[in-house]
């Protein structure tokens, strides 16, 4: 059996020392794979990319039990930096570009070599996004909302990395934009052997292009399982799509109970 490129198992992660973020998570990542982070705010889903990719220390948060292994090797007490040299790449939800550098600057800071190597990588990226090929001498700072995600996706991948976490991929966008960075992101990993993880509040974007989901509530996965199963899921339809059961539209605060299966198979 081929081992997973991430495996993650009984992570728990504490904010200031006191605060539980993350109990008990595992789950497992296989070279390929698009695997989404369901849940409202506060669930969880961004200490868990964070953790991942190394930043949760920034926080003020620590992994207190449980191990992350990425291709074999324990990471969970690494530095940003040495997990972005084993191919981890984080787009995060705040902070995404540098507003001051234009973007192509932007694009060449995580290259750092020689300008052949940086126009290839650019090329590589501005295929994927034409969009960011047109703004090229734009001041970040001056972008859209759509523009700056696209850059931010870009500048990540201009590292190369071999997983790509993406914190919070829909927000605050328009639903026009979201189709566009979802069909580049299809063809991303269509043509790059990539491996991706989405952080999404909207289940609705996720399931979409998903393999693999997990739901988290209260900084533990509650639901799991492939894009099919999880979109025929009542608790899904009903607490995430806002479906009933007969089918009309309903909002998550407008229902007065519901029955949490703590772990679903099937």
């Amino acid at each position: 059996m081929t081992a997973p490129l991430l495996a993650i198992d009984k992570l728990k992660v504490v904010y200031q020392r006191a605060i539980t973020a993350l109990q008990g998570i595992s789950l497992g990542v296989a070279r390929g794979q698009l695997i989404g982070i369901l849940g409202t705010n506060g669930a969880g889903k961004s200490t868990l990319l964070r953790a991942i990719s190394g930043f949760h220390g920034i926080d003020d948060a620590e992994v207190t039990d449980g191990t992350i292994r990425f291709m074999g090797r324990r990471i969970e007490h690494n530095q940003p930096h040495a997990n972005t040299r084993l191919g981890i790449a984080l787009v995060p939800e705040r902070d995404k570009v540098f507003p001051n550098l234009t973007v192509a600057e932007n694009l060449a800071v995580p290259v750092g070599r020689g300008r052949a190597e940086l126009r290839r990588r650019e090329a590589q990226v501005f295929a994927f996004f034409p969009r960011l090929a047109q703004l090229r001498r734009r001041t970040a700072g001056l972008l859209s909302g759509g523009e700056r995600q696209m850059l931010a996706i870009a500048s990540a991948l201009v590292c190369q990395p071999q997983l790509l976490l993406v914190d919070e991929l829909s927000l605050g966008l328009a639903p026009a934009v979201v189709e566009d960075i979802l069909t580049s992101l299809v063809r991303i990993r269509r043509e790059l052997p990539l491996t991706m993880i989405i952080v999404e509040q909207s289940a609705a974007v996720a399931l979409r292009v998903i393999d693999y989901g997990y739901v988290l509530e209260n900084g533990r996965i509650v639901l799991d399982g492939d894009a099919a199963r999880l979109g025929d899921h009542p608790d899904i339809k009903e607490f995430y799509l806002g479906q009933s059961k007969e089918g009309s539209r309903r909002s998550y605060r407008a229902v007065k109970q519901y029955r949490r299966n703590r772990r679903w198979y099937g």
